[in-house]
């Protein structure tokens, strides 16, 4: 089974340039898309979904939130959008598809990089705030999650970077959301509380493997980047892994696609 994740910054944009040729190529089971910034009925309409696969998207009130999908050579058991979250679901940043063994989800955090005092709403609530109260209930979330005897993967754009080797030195010296202390925790909890596994970091401790590069980080110019995007794991599934990488000669967005195979038959 491959699993291939990927923040496309529009979907519309990504297909433009050469998203879904690239993804003929790449014989993926699942893919699941982040930040598509489009209604989840223009998807069909515009013909946005390649040869062979099924499409199931969900879309924010707003375009500018993002929105997230999964493309699936296999027909789902059943699909989830949202998960009883009030915010994130009006905001559509969270979809899954259940399979006969195991479940795959597409995930998109707020990014408050760059306008981390911002205010948004009537409440003085801060665009950080905002990014952190979603990761809070997302964090409930996976709490329930990880007790189930179900397996998931959750493909996840967490606008986050865990260690100093998930992130160039430019995010070290500054106070950059995305690598604040209390995020790069809320990591530290996922992962050694929870028991939530890190596919790509499972497999490849190498340092430099970074899947974005924001202009508000002087870009891939200096190699700024940051790896923000995930395939998690519960633990059952953990020695189901066999091979990742991140695929950053490609350039859909400014996020590269997070590419993982596991030994696990995802069909009926």
């Amino acid at each position: 089974m491959r699993v291939v994740s990927i923040s496309v910054n529009g979907l519309a944009q990504a297909v433009e340039k050469g998203f879904f040729e690239w993804l003929a190529k790449q014989d993926a089971d699942v893919v699941c898309v982040q930040d598509h910034r489009m209604r989840a009925y223009e998807i069909e309409d515009y013909n946005l979904i390649p040869d062979g696969y099924e499409a199931y998207f969900i879309d924010g009130e707003r375009n500018e939130d993002g929105g997230v999908g999964i493309y699936t050579r296999h027909f789902p058991k059943a699909i989830m959008y949202g998960f009883a979250n009030e915010q994130a679901d009006r905001e559509g940043r969270f979809i899954q598809a259940d399979f006969d063994k195991v479940s795959v989800a597409s995930v998109l955090s707020p990014c408050a990089l760059g306008r981390e005092e911002e205010l948004i709403g009537d409440d003085d609530l801060t665009v950080l705030d905002h990014k952190d109260d979603f990761m809070e209930a997302f964090g409930l979330h996976m709490q329930k999650t990880l007790r189930k005897r179900r397996q998931f993967i959750f493909c996840a754009n967490l606008q986050t970077a865990h260690h100093v080797t998930d992130a160039s030195p430019l995010y070290h010296k500054l106070d950059f959301s995305g690598f604040l202390p209390h995020e790069r925790a809320w990591l530290d909890r996922l992962f050694d509380e929870m028991g939530c596994v890190d596919a790509f970091r499972d497999i490849n401790k190498q340092s430099n493997q970074y899947t974005w590069w924001p202009e508000q980080a002087e870009g891939s110019r200096k190699n700024a980047g940051i790896r923000v995007d995930y395939q998690l794991l519960t633990p059952g599934i953990r020695k189901t892994v066999r091979d990742g990488w991140i695929d950053n000669s490609t350039r859909f967005s400014d996020h590269a696609p997070v590419i993982m195979d596991y030994d696990i038959e995802i069909g009926l």
